[in-house]
């Protein structure tokens, strides 16, 4: 081989080697690029903290369950279907208990299941309306007396008069009678009183904080003073006997039961204590004060307060 073919061969050689090394570089580049880059570390789940729950209010506890003043053989409530159903068979019931004549006198009965816990509680409130009572307003109005001097004008001690027929009626009733057949209208009456807005609430414990409010009730000595308030304006008030209020801020703040209590006169409020005892003993189980319910009372209209007829203004 001569010199020129040696210098081509070598020539050619390292162009082969170039081209070699070149593409070599070029395809480890490419593979290189095509190399996934190492991914980042995942950052650590932390668990959220665990979601509280609110539980449900807890159910008050029932403390007076009406079970206990249900004797085992008592007749159930029947299926009443309607409100005219209902309303008879309540009819009914008041009927064998009160008599005939003192239920249309005195009870109304459409809807009584409703207005008795309505009146119920609200007894024990600023208000009680009289719309909603179980029993029809006394009749007459609300009489009072002119004092003299610094006492003004106070209840007349006449106005008790008012409510002797009720009281009589009240003391008329069989206490054990009375109490079994509330416990087999019970049913109707939970039923009303979570129907206007106690749900879960139990009436039976109502009915007795109620009664412990009545018995709360002080009894004052002596006249009690009221005043008439005043309503301005051009129209005339038709009714200004029922704008008398307690001229004694305690009494004023009195709930409208108390204010009852006040309101019918001393002696028929000692009448009325008596009986709301016995139907809280009965109502909780406790014994009765003497072993045994009082019996029925055959009280006179007369006797409910002394009657005084000096200086009676009806307004």
């Amino acid at each position: 081989m001569n010199k020129h073919n040696a210098r081509l061969v070598t020539a050619l050689s390292l162009a082969a080697l170039g081209a070699a090394l070149y593409f070599g570089w070029q395809y480890s580049q490419t593979l290189q690029a095509r190399k996934p880059e190492a991914a980042a570390p995942a950052p650590a789940v932390v668990a959220p903290p665990p979601a509280v729950v609110a539980s449900a209010p807890a159910k008050p506890a029932i403390e007076y369950p009406v079970s206990a003043v249900i004797e085992p053989d008592a007749p159930q409530l029947p299926q009443l279907g309607n409100a005219a159903e209902t309303n008879a068979f309540i009819n009914d019931v008041l009927s064998d208990l009160l008599g005939r004549t003192d239920v249309l006198k005195f009870i109304q009965f459409d809807d009584f299941a409703r207005r008795v816990v309505a009146t119920v509680d609200n007894l024990a409130r600023a208000h009680a309306p009289p719309a909603l009572w179980p029993v029809n307003p006394t009749p007459e109005r609300f009489t009072v007396l002119a004092a003299g001097g610094a006492t003004g004008t106070v209840i007349s001690p006449d106005n008790s008069l008012r409510y002797a027929p009720l009281v009589q009626l009240i003391e008329s009733v069989d206490p054990k009678k009375a109490v079994a057949l509330y416990g087999r209208l019970y049913p109707l009456f939970q039923r009303a009183y979570e129907d206007i807005g106690y749900p879960g609430r139990y009436f039976n414990d109502r009915l007795v904080a109620v009664i412990d409010n009545l018995l709360a009730a002080p009894v004052p000595e002596g006249p009690v003073a009221v005043t008439l308030v005043e309503v301005k304006g051009s129209v005339p008030s038709l009714r200004p006997w029922v704008r008398y209020e307690y001229v004694d801020p305690a009494l004023q703040k009195l709930t409208a039961g108390q204010k009852i209590m006040v309101r019918v006169g001393p002696v028929n409020q000692r009448r009325l204590r008596a009986r709301l005892e016995t139907f809280r003993a009965l109502l909780v189980g406790a014994p009765l004060a003497g072993g045994a319910a009082p019996a029925p009372a055959a009280a006179t209209a007369s006797a409910a307060a002394p009657a005084s007829k000096a200086a009676i203004k009806k307004p």
